[in-house]
């Protein structure tokens, strides 16, 4: 078991968890080659924040999502990470679902303003 990081601030909230939420969470959250102990986690979703909202911006976002979780299934931490989004007016809603190793099955959302 570990902290939980509350995903709307990005803080420790006192309450302990025991799935990949932090994980995703960081994955998702970091920018691709931001983080000095390992540069090969993260993600490119902050580069489509500058974006006009269109269609192809959620196929983008889905991509870019399920290339920074690739490393759980990787590491055998989750058998498997698939991520749908949709844009909603000016927003970037992305849903990624894990499977993790003992094959429960999570759902963790993620809400991004578009430009």
């Amino acid at each position: 078991m570990q902290p939980r990081i509350t995903p709307s601030t990005g803080q420790y909230d006192g309450t302990r968890i025991n799935h990949l939420g932090n994980a995703v969470w960081l994955r998702i959250m970091t920018p691709l080659g931001s983080w000095w102990a390992r540069p090969e986690v993260g993600s490119r979703l902050h580069e489509l924040q500058r974006q006009k909202a269109l269609p192809r911006i959620a196929v983008l976002a889905e991509q870019y999502a399920e290339s920074a979780l690739a490393d759980l299934v990787r590491d055998g931490r989750a058998q498997s990470v698939s991520a749908r989004a949709q844009i909603n007016g000016g927003r970037l809603d992305l849903n990624v679902e894990v499977i993790d190793s003992t094959g429960r099955q999570w759902s963790y959302p993620f809400t991004q303003v578009l430009h």
